[in-house]
């Protein structure tokens, strides 16, 4: 078993995935996150990505993450234990909206060089360590369908399939992460993460967002590199 393991965690010996399969696999992309009924359902997962971005910052702060909740209107909250002010809380209240966008773009990066294995093993096994932390009968759903997935996906091993995935699931993370931050900028509250990072800091809820938006943009610059370089 532990062999079986192992070579399922290895890189492919080479990328497997070509211009015309990259064609397909954004077609496909475009259509989820433009479609309202698969978008509502997707949308989860986004957050699901948000809230442990918050969680994983917290963790390597030196927090303790205690439980997060995800809900069906795109919104979500994680609780983590520790200083009420301070380099950490400052780190974990930034980390959720960057998060969708960075683990997208990583994504698209490693499925173009064939490192879609060891990824998909890694979230794999975060998904699972949150389970523990799952405060709600929707987000366990969550959680349990979208490791269901990325399990078959890791065990039954194809490695262009597992390539494709990633490079779709990362186009639709980086949208997604644009759609967020664009319903805070559209609908600002005063439970948003701008806003607590402005009394944090003191640094207007403003030019929190103007880093979030360079954060986005920086890591679409990456994804459209890398897209253009496939086909």
């Amino acid at each position: 078993m532990l062999e079986e393991i192992l070579r399922r965690l290895a890189p492919a010996a080479a990328p497997d995935l070509t211009g015309a399969g990259a064609l397909v696999v954004l077609a496909l992309a475009a259509v989820l996150v433009g479609w309202w009924p698969a978008w509502r359902v997707l949308r989860l997962v986004v957050t699901l990505v948000h809230e442990l971005g918050h969680a994983v910052v917290a963790v390597l702060s030196g927090r303790r993450f205690t439980g997060f909740v995800l809900r069906s209107d795109m919104s979500g909250h994680a609780v983590t234990v520790g200083p009420a002010r301070g380099p950490g809380a400052v780190a974990t209240a930034w980390a959720g909206y960057p998060a969708p966008a960075l683990l997208g773009a990583l994504a698209v990066w490693v499925s173009a060089r064939g490192w879609a294995a060891p990824l998909l093993g890694l979230l794999l096994l975060g998904l699972l360590v949150s389970l523990v932390r799952v405060r709600s009968g929707l987000t366990a759903l969550v959680v349990l369908t979208s490791g269901a997935g990325l399990a078959a996906l890791w065990w039954w091993r194809d490695d262009a399939l597992q390539q494709q995935v990633l490079l779709g699931a990362g186009v639709v993370l980086l949208v997604g992460a644009w759609r967020h931050l664009g319903a805070v900028l559209s609908r600002p509250s005063p439970g948003s993460d701008p806003d607590e990072l402005a009394r944090l800091t003191g640094v207007p809820a403003g030019l929190w967002l103007a880093g979030f938006v360079l954060v986005l943009a920086a890591a679409s610059w990456l994804v459209v590199a890398e897209v253009l370089a496939l086909l």
